[in-house]
């Protein structure tokens, strides 16, 4: 059991990108983190410290060889304990973790967050044998505890998830060593990912910038900006493709390896466990995109071309403004009082339940040297409150990142009162409240567009980030699954890594691109793939499950606010065919995401419509 630093949502995958805004954004917010703990040497959490290390190995004398033969009231004392253990582990690498992402290069915060690491890794050793005991009881047996007593049974979804490892679960010694050896393992792998990332440095006119500035340019109006960066990605990302190669191979072989060991039947498997999600399900997700790439990526791109004045793009001028698009700045407190503007009209609950994030510091704005990229939302633990990370600059997408960030925030503020095992999320439904909130905010502003021009750079706009949620990210989930197959065939070299990126680049954007020298590097510096495998589709799934929740919304459904208030407060304690039902959505019927990516095609029409 490592505890790991789980941000539900690591960075948003819009390509987001970081200037300093100047005074222009007002006072941005920066976190107070006081809620977890103080400093690095609080004496609450060395008390914390001390409390598990004693409590952990209470555990595994009170229950080690004994689940067999616990009551009902027993097994629900040991599973509560255990919750209360994972509660404050959780709160100790939540804050490790979130102190170090605020400066990835402070060697300080490096030191603390990898001490924390492994001193839990070795506190929590004792409680590896609870799952591999608690999968053995007898279905019969298991099942008797859960009618006996319904506080136990509450726990029903967190056993069924622990349950569907039973298949793909190792002896007690390997799992010990497994998890013995977790800190110095792939986490070890991914924090030098990521402070290689953090260190990167580019030279744009001369200027000296991290890779969130320069990626900024590929948004910028000038075309030769947006080519120079470009260039400069490709040139330090082909600089340092060898490290990034190793890094990729090294996790892949020993990702195959644990699932060789663990019988799994495809390198996917494990995260579809995870997600609580049935293969075919993502399976009807991926080919449903696929399948919908020309009439999606392929058509757009080819407008924007002309928009552009282009016979043909380059990638710099995928994310490109379009010529009539303004380039204000939305001021910190503006783009405040558009996302609660958004969330209020749709129930007053939404907006009151983000107003702490932004008054009590649970949300960290302001881009700064050694801050980790991109944006995320962390739940922390159920007994505190969860903290948005942003890298705001005042360009529109930052205002949807906020509304989005946000969505993740009011989601795991409902769902904290399931308590530490029933709150988290499975990836699948996670990104569920934060595209309905950028829906909303998307919907309020093009409502209150001033002329078609506007409504256009909107539309357009909105349409470029669902194909970045949805066709980008199914792309990256090809992309994924191709080089998990070629390393199980052997090492693989830089140039077969970039010719995997190159087949779905090529595939999923469509003919009107051309792929300028260096691109092929561009894997390099995706997170997802690093930290969190095949965790993209995830993206696409949300995307499509929330436009066709918001399908039902603009329908008219009269109880659909308490509908979906109650389907964020499950949090993880029902199954994605329960949460949706009561809204007359199945995500097993492959209709279903026709009809989510209607609505972007639909988006398309209008555009074309406009022209």
């Amino acid at each position: 059991m490592q505890f790991s630093l789980p941000l539900n949502a690591p960075v948003l995958t819009r390509d987001a990108a970081t200037e300093t805004g100047g005074d222009a954004l007002g006072n941005l917010p920066e976190w107070n983190l006081d809620d977890l703990y103080t400093a690095e040497d609080a004496p609450e959490l060395n008390a914390d410290m001390s409390w598990l290390e004693e409590n952990c190995a209470k555990f595994a004398a009170d229950y080690a060889g004994k689940l067999g033969g616990l009551d009902a009231s027993a097994m629900l004392a040991c599973i509560q304990t255990q919750e209360e253990i994972n509660q404050k582990a959780g709160r100790i690498m939540s804050y490790a973790g979130l102190r170090y992402y605020q400066n990835t290069m402070d060697a300080g915060r490096a030191q603390f967050m990898q001490n924390c690491q492994e001193a839990l890794t070795e506190y929590t050793s004792h409680l590896v044998f609870f799952s591999l005991e608690f999968n053995r009881l007898n279905e019969d047996h298991l099942a008797g505890l859960l009618a006996e007593n319904a506080d136990l049974a509450r726990y029903k979804p967190v056993f069924d998830r622990m349950r569907a490892m039973k298949p793909h679960q190792l002896s007690d010694e390997l799992e010990q060593y497994l998890h013995d050896q977790s800190s110095v393992g792939a986490a070890a792998w991914n924090t030098l990912f990521d402070e290689t990332i953090a260190g990167l440095m580019f030279n744009m006119n001369g200027e000296e910038l991290n890779l969130e500035a320069t990626l900024n340019f590929l948004t910028d109006q000038d075309r030769s900006k947006r080519e120079a960066a470009s260039h400069e990605l490709a040139r330090v990302f082909g600089e340092n493709v060898r490290l990034f190669a190793r890094v990729h191979n090294t996790l892949a072989k020993d990702k195959e390896v644990e699932d060789r060991w663990r019988k799994m039947p495809s390198p996917q498997a494990g995260r579809h466990l995870s997600n609580h999600v049935e293969p075919e399900v993502v399976e009807a997700l991926r080919n449903a995109v696929v399948a919908a790439y020309p009439k999606l990526s392929h058509r757009y791109y080819a407008l924007k071309a002309k928009w552009l004045g282009l016979e043909t793009m380059q990638t710099w001028d995928r994310n490109a403004p379009l010529p009539m698009e303004s380039e204000r700045l939305v001021s910190w407190d503006e783009a405040r009082a558009i996302v609660d503007g958004a969330y209020g009209d749709f129930d007053p609950r939404m907006k009151e339940i983000a107003a702490p994030f932004y008054d009590k510091g649970w949300i960290d704005a302001a881009v700064k040297p050694g801050k980790a990229p991109g944006a995320f939302a962390h739940p922390t633990v159920a007994n505190v409150h969860p903290y948005v990370m942003l890298n705001y600059l005042g360009k529109p997408r930052d205002v949807m990142t906020l509304a989005h960030e946000l969505g993740h925030g009011v989601h795991q503020v409902l769902a904290a009162d399931q308590g530490e095992m029933l709150s988290s999320t499975p990836l699948t439904l996670a990104e569920t409240a934060s595209v309905f909130g950028e829906m909303l905010t998307f919907r309020k502003l093009l409502d209150g567009a001033k002329d078609q021009a506007e409504r256009k750079v909107m539309l357009a706009g909105k349409v470029e980030d669902m194909i970045n949620t949805v066709v980008r990210q199914i792309a990256f989930y090809d992309f994924e699954c191709k080089l998990h197959a070629a390393r199980a065939e052997g090492e693989l070299t830089p140039d077969d890594i970039n010719a995997l990126w190159m087949s779905v680049q090529a595939q999923s954007l469509g003919p009107v691109f051309e792929f300028a020298p260096g691109y092929e590097t561009f894997w390099a510096y995706i997170p997802h793939f690093v930290h969190s495998p095949f965790y993209v589709y995830a993206y696409a799934f949300g995307d499509g499950l929330v436009n066709a929740l918001y399908a039902v919304y603009e329908e008219g459904d009269a109880d659909f606010q308490e509908k979906y208030f109650d389907m964020l407060k499950a949090g993880g304690s029902k199954h994605h065919s329960e949460l949706l039902a009561p809204f007359g959505l199945d995500a097993s019927d492959p209709a279903f995401w026709d009809k989510g990516l209607s609505m972007i095609s639909g988006m398309i029409d209008e555009l074309e419509a406009m022209e």
